[in-house]
């Protein structure tokens, strides 16, 4: 069996849940369930989802690095409502700018182009509070590339906390790199350098920056959300 496999196994039974629990928690069906702990799926682009549900570190679920969380912390929110933009807003949603020619790149990077805003996207406030992230200082785009695959895929939608540009390592960012917008994850360099780091480490190894280059890195914002259909 594939790590991926595996681990999602042994996350079960450490937890005592089934897999009927984690398809409805992790909102996937039980046969995506059943195609990645047979291991006739290797990947899937709800791995954050299925963290989450299993209390880890999704780059421990995929490769076996960094051990799981064992405090219970995860709550089920529940499911989703339908809505349309003549939909009036609830007492506890707040609507997020979305920019629609502005496109993160998970990859080598795309030039920076002029933010359009065009539809807004929905989120409950006390979602937003809960996370820490203030509705004045949130945004979404979406990512162009497969670097961050198969976590964030290409054309998934994210949500960017602008106002949390210092680096907690291991977390995702978004970035602008000398005029490119990139999403990567963020680790500090002794000596104030950055490194940057891709999910699909196979085409897109590791990016060391001295605090030379690190000058030419700005920090958009934390990622708190994605979205993407499967």
């Amino acid at each position: 069996m594939n790590n991926l496999s595996v681990n999602i196994r042994a996350r079960l039974r450490d937890l005592g849940m089934t897999q009927k629990e984690l398809a409805e928690r992790a909102g996937v069906s039980t046969v995506m369930v059943h195609k990645l702990l047979s291991g006739k799926a290797l990947s899937t682009s709800k791995i954050l989802d299925f963290a989450r549900v299993l209390e880890c570190e999704a780059q421990w679920l995929l490769s076996g690095k960094n051990q799981p969380k064992i405090e219970s912390n995860a709550e089920w929110l529940g499911g989703i409502d339908a809505w349309d933009s003549k939909t009036p807003l609830r007492d506890d949603e707040v609507e997020l700018p979305f920019y629609t020619e502005v496109q993160l790149a998970a990859g080598n990077g795309v030039v920076e182009t002029i933010e359009n805003i065009g539809p807004k996207l929905r989120f409950a406030k006390s979602a937003l509070v809960r996370n820490g992230t203030d509705s004045a200082h949130a945004v979404c785009v979406k990512v162009s590339g497969n670097s961050m695959e198969p976590v964030i895929p290409d054309g998934a939608t994210i949500g960017i906390d602008t106002a949390k540009t210092d680096i907690a390592d291991g977390k995702i960012f978004a970035i602008n790199h000398d005029g490119m917008l990139r999403v990567k994850m963020l680790y500090r360099v002794p000596g104030g350098g950055i490194r940057l780091k891709s999910f699909n480490t196979e085409e897109y190894p590791d990016e060391t920056y001295t605090s030379e280059g690190a000058h030419k890195i700005q920090i958009i914002g934390k990622l708190f959300w994605y979205s993407v259909l499967v």
